[in-house]
């Protein structure tokens, strides 16, 4: 199949297309780099556009005639989602509704849409399965559910088929070093605990040492990002046209801030420096998935998804991308 990989060049999508491309498939990247890496796109064509111009999008369809759409297209910064609503909405909700409406209009009827376990907001019991209520706690999270929202509605009014994959800690590299990490700036744990280790930052700050959890950090549950890619090639024969379908995509397996660390000083042989900082507000003590539905319904199995590997394929990619100057 031909795939239109919306956001391709960005850290999940890049990695999807790899895997698409290794399943036989022909992805074309739409994206307008704001966010995402020219040099990330190796295994079909890029178009540039912006989703949220409508022509741009249709030119797309036209030239390309795709069999599928991937979604990843999204500004996806909690922090920032907060003090900027309606950049948030409008590219989030807005450019999701664009992409629909072209969909339509070119009568392509499978979709698979990134999404994130965000639309859950802070759950009462753990883990999370896709039948939690979702109550998100930040203009992102509730972006992402107002795109699933519409989705759904679009399915049931117009029989698109599409599949909605709620990520957890998205985390690691290519195993083969081809692609990776490359956010400015840099929010995630470990790829942050990476820099410190390669002395391209000076410490690492650990937001919250009082929580409820063994050793008083916060608890995550990360996911290898090529097993996040193979879920999504998976996802392609799983679209029913009438429905959305959900599942979420996790380890099932919760690590903490301070064994992330401890981890990675193994891994790399290096001292990382730690500095303990105030909670952020809204940052919950655990996040675990329940993940058995994608393991069942497509077949899903995470082969990288352990804690080592996904340091391990990190720290390459790090050692790798570091600037010049950086002691190895």
């Amino acid at each position: 199949m031909r795939i239109l990989v919306v956001g391709g060049a960005g850290y999940v999508g890049s990695h999807a297309c790899k895997s698409l491309a290794h399943a036989g498939h022909e992805p074309v990247v739409f994206d307008n780099l704001s966010t995402g890496h020219a040099h990330a796109v190796k295994w079909g064509p890029l178009v540039r556009g912006d989703i949220l111009d409508p022509s741009q999008l249709e030119a797309a369809f036209v030239a390309h005639k795709p069999d599928a759409v991937m979604h990843f297209a999204a500004l996806a910064y909690v922090g920032e989602s907060v003090q900027r609503p309606d950049l948030y909405y409008r590219t989030n909700v807005g450019g999701t509704l664009n992409l629909l409406d072209c969909m339509r209009k070119n009568s392509v009827g499978r979709l698979i849409f990134s999404s994130t376990c965000a639309t859950y907001g802070q759950p009462d019991r753990m883990p999370i399965t896709e039948a939690t209520p979702q109550s998100p706690i930040n203009p992102y999270g509730w972006s992402k559910l107002m795109a699933e929202r519409a989705i759904s509605d679009y399915c049931a009014a117009f029989g698109l088929g599409a599949v909605a994959l709620r990520y957890f800690n998205a985390a690691g590299a290519d195993p083969d070093g081809e692609i990776g990490e490359e956010h400015d700036p840099e929010t995630h744990l470990i790829p942050l605990v990476l820099q410190a280790a390669a002395g391209m930052k000076e410490s690492i700050r650990i937001f919250g040492s009082d929580y409820p959890t063994p050793d008083g950090s916060a608890i995550r549950d990360y996911v290898h990002v090529t097993d996040l890619a193979a879920a999504h090639v998976a996802a392609v024969g799983a679209c029913v046209a009438g429905d959305l379908d959900v599942f979420n995509l996790g380890a099932e397996a919760g690590t903490s801030v301070l064994n992330i660390i401890e981890r990675a000083r193994r891994v790399t042989g290096r001292d990382i420096r730690a500095e303990t900082a105030p909670r952020r507000p809204g940052d919950p003590p655990v996040l675990l998935a329940d993940a058995s539905k994608a393991r069942t319904v497509l077949s899903w199995a995470p082969q990288y998804s352990g804690l080592d590997t996904i340091l391990e394929t990190a720290w390459a990619w790090t050692l790798t991308h570091r600037p010049e100057g950086v002691v190895s």
